[in-house]
């Protein structure tokens, strides 16, 4: 592997365990989400540069996109340098890359994605397996396949904030892939004789642990651990990203949208032609055309969300639903979090049902409250007493518009933004539901966004603490005093600006 140059600097704490891990060729880095993990890895992928031929990075699927970014974001890499599996990737992939992801969730399903990782896997191969909680169940096909193929590789590495959300059990699998060794064990079944004690009536269920002190000392030497709060001197507000791409038929509508945009301002631009003749439009051909670019922008955002409402008449609309991989990141997002309160914030009332059934059909009805404008007064106060009670509800899922102003929810540091309004201002009140007077804890931030959409330019609009909304209108004002530009180059001007969406 040629040698690659980082971009950014380590933090204490990912020094510290590059250091400890840098000498040895398999290791467990159990680090809070928010402390690094990644960047720690790539740190890891430099030095061993002159010993390593690629990079394996197995991750959840819906991971893919973000550890992409996030090597782009800390090296010099190009997207040339890097291949991302996809649902027609088989054994005639490149083999001339420096780092290969693939989704993990891959390997249950297809025979043909084991064989393409197959074919790149060397003695010189660094694998990565990116929460390696998906591979704790000893028995499953990915974690066998996985499990199989890594044992070809010297160098691997396991990453997760959360090692053992079922117990001492879930140790096995994880240690077993970094090697046989750590533990001692050749088989599950050797491991959960010596440490496992099971109900006499319930078969599968562990009661009691045994031994674990011993197991503490042989996985020492190869696990680097550490929590948010231990390590960081960090800022009250941590912020972190999740990104996504969107699904074929997502990105045939989005650019249909886009197209219907066009359409209706040529139609626009053909009446206001014929109906002045002057050079310039009037104010009302501006403000039409403001119209339609702020409906373009919630046809888009509702899309990238996983559905759009049609209009089939002048009263009527029909509900599309499109196949998205938004709902599954945000599960990523939540299983990879320790057992405390979330708060999900979401824009559209269609996307709290599809957030509120993936949640209850993963963790139960009972865990999760829903806090929107479709609920009265009433019932929506019965759900946050629900969600504010010690042993109530674990999430609480949201509109801005609805719950963003007055809640007290400062006993909750994490919140998952499924989707951001336009504003900034929307934003900071719902980021300080949490960070308020009483709040001990730092406050984690997670967006979910689709790469190359509209989610960038809002993104980026909040980052710079403004809106798109009024970004748009500076530049549609701008194009139309434009005194230099003629009526017709400045519609094209405006649908250009359109097209980078």
């Amino acid at each position: 592997m040629r040698q690659i140059n980082t971009t950014t600097q380590l933090l204490p704490h990912q020094q510290a365990a590059v250091d400890k891990v840098r000498g040895i060729k398999v290791s467990g880095l159990f680090m809070d989400m928010g402390t690094g993990k990644t960047r720690t890895v790539i740190e890891l992928a430099k030095l061993r540069a002159p010993r390593i031929d690629h990079v394996l990075w197995i991750c959840p699927v819906s991971l893919k996109e973000t550890v992409r970014r996030e090597i782009m974001k800390h090296t010099d890499c190009t997207p040339e340098d890097i291949y991302v599996f996809g649902d027609k990737t088989d054994s005639a992939l490149p083999k001339d890359k420096l780092w290969y992801i693939v989704g993990i969730e891959s390997f249950s399903s297809s025979s043909r994605v084991t064989m393409a990782a197959n074919a790149i896997i060397t003695d010189k191969t660094f694998v990565v397996m990116d929460e390696s909680s998906y591979i704790k169940g000893h028995n499953a096909i990915r974690t066998r396949r996985v499990t199989l193929l890594a044992e070809k590789a010297k160098y691997r590495t396991i990453l997760t904030g959360t090692p053992l959300t079922q117990g001492i059990v879930d140790l096995f699998s994880q240690m077993y892939f970094l090697s046989p060794k750590i533990l001692g064990y050749k088989s599950f079944y050797s491991f959960e004789a010596n440490h496992l004690e099971y109900h006499p009536k319930r078969p599968g269920l562990v009661v009691r642990a045994h031994n674990v002190p011993y197991l503490a000392e042989k996985i020492k030497p190869y696990v680097y651990q550490c929590t948010k709060d231990e390590c960081m001197e960090i800022p009250d507000k941590l912020y972190k990203t999740r990104w996504v791409r969107l699904t074929d038929e997502q990105e045939e509508a989005y650019e249909a949208a886009k197209e219907k945009f066009e359409h209706d301002m040529d139609e626009l631009e053909s009446r206001y032609t014929i109906s002045y003749m002057s050079d310039d439009y009037p104010d009302s051909f501006w403000r039409r055309s403001s119209m339609l670019i702020f409906r373009l922008f919630t046809s888009l955002q509702t899309i990238v969300c996983g559905f759009e409402r049609v209009r089939t008449g002048r009263d009527s609309f029909e509900l599309r639903r499109y196949d998205s991989r938004r709902t599954e990141a945000l599960l990523d997002v939540v299983r990879s979090l320790p057992e405390d309160k979330v708060i999900v914030w979401a824009k559209y009332l269609n996307s709290i049902e599809d957030i509120s059934e993936a949640l209850c059909e993963e963790y139960g009805k009972e865990k999760v409250c829903l806090y929107h404008g479709g609920l009265n007064a009433k019932q929506r106060d019965a759900e946050l007493d629900r969600f504010e009670a010690k042993d109530g509800a674990r999430f609480l899922v949201a509109t801005q518009s609805c719950g963003g102003h007055g809640l007290n929810l400062q006993f909750c540091r994490w919140q998952i933004f499924f989707a951001n309004g336009f504003k900034y201002s929307e934003r900071l009140q719902a980021e300080d539901r949490c960070h308020r007077h009483g709040q001990r804890r730092h406050v984690t931030y997670i967006d979910l966004c689709a790469s190359d959409t509209i989610d960038e330019k809002i993104d980026e609009a909040l980052t710079k603490k403004g809106s798109l909304l009024d970004a748009f209108r500076r530049e549609v004002k701008r194009i139309k005093d434009d005194k230099d530009t003629g009526k017709a180059d400045k519609v094209k001007k405006l649908k250009e600006m359109v097209r980078k969406l």
